[in-house]
C-alpha cells in the first residue's frame, strides 16, 4: 500500500517560504501603483501651479496675456514637491507594512536584508537608488538627442534596466536591491498581511 501523504490542516499548516519577486510581477505593480502616484503628483501639480500663478503672475484677460510660472518657482518649488512626494507615497506604505496598494495585489513586500520594515532613511536610499540609472540614462539621451521626447524615453529604459537587472544577478536582485541593501519578496498567501492590517501592527510597535 502507498505511504500516506500528510495533508496540510488547520491546526499544523504547510506554510511556503517566502521567494524573491519576479521581475514581471514587480513592474505590473509599479504600473498599478503608477496610476495612484500619477493622481496624486497632478493634484500636487494644479495646486503648486495656482499658487505660483496668484504669487507670481499678473491675471490677463486674454489668450495673448498667458504667461507660463518662472522657471525659479518650476525647479526650485514644483520639482522638490513632485520628489517628496514620491518619497512619500512609498515611505510611508513600506515603513508601515511593506507594501504599496499594487503591491499588496501581488503579494509583494519590500524588506531590508533582517526581514525588517524599512525606515526612512533606507525608503529614501531605495527611491533614490531606484531613480540612479533612469537619470544617467536620461542625461546621455538627452546629451546624444538633445529632445524632451528622447529624455523621456531614455529614462523608461533604464527603468526597465533596474528590473532586467534581476535576470542577470544570481539571487535575482533589482538594481536598487543591491545599493540600498534592501529585498522585494514574493509572500505566501498564508503569510499575506494586508496594508490595513500593516498599519495597526506597525502602530502597536514600540
Amino acid at each position: 500500500m502507498p505511504k500516506s501523504v500528510r495533508k496540510p490542516n488547520q491546526a499544523n499548516p504547510i506554510i511556503d517560504e517566502p521567494a524573491i519577486a519576479k521581475p514581471l510581477a514587480r513592474v505590473i505593480a509599479i504600473i498599478y501603483d503608477g496610476m495612484l502616484i500619477l493622481a496624486l503628483l497632478f493634484l500636487v501639480g494644479t495646486i503648486l501651479t495656482v499658487i505660483g500663478t496668484l504669487l507670481t503672475m499678473q491675471s490677463g484677460t486674454s489668450a495673448n496675456e498667458a504667461q507660463s510660472l518662472p522657471s525659479w518657482y518650476q525647479n526650485f518649488i514644483m520639482t522638490p514637491a513632485f520628489i517628496l512626494t514620491l518619497i512619500g507615497f512609498y515611505g510611508l506604505f513600506w515603513r508601515r507594512g511593506g507594501q504599496t496598494l499594487g503591491m499588496q495585489t501581488w503579494r509583494l513586500k519590500t524588506v531590508n536584508q533582517d526581514g525588517k520594515l524599512l525606515t526612512w532613511g533606507q525608503s529614501v536610499k531605495r527611491i533614490l537608488a531606484a531613480c540612479l540609472v533612469p537619470a544617467i540614462c536620461a542625461v546621455l539621451g538627452y546629451l546624444i538627442g538633445g529632445s524632451r521626447q528622447i529624455l523621456l524615453t531614455s529614462a523608461f529604459l533604464g527603468l526597465i534596466f533596474n528590473y532586467v537587472f534581476c535576470l542577470f544577478n544570481r539571487r535575482g536582485l533589482a538594481v536598487q536591491d543591491l545599493i540600498s541593501n534592501t529585498i522585494t519578496l514574493k509572500m505566501p498567501k498564508v503569510a499575506h498581511v494586508g496594508i490595513l492590517e500593516g498599519f495597526k501592527n506597525r502602530k502597536k510597535q514600540p
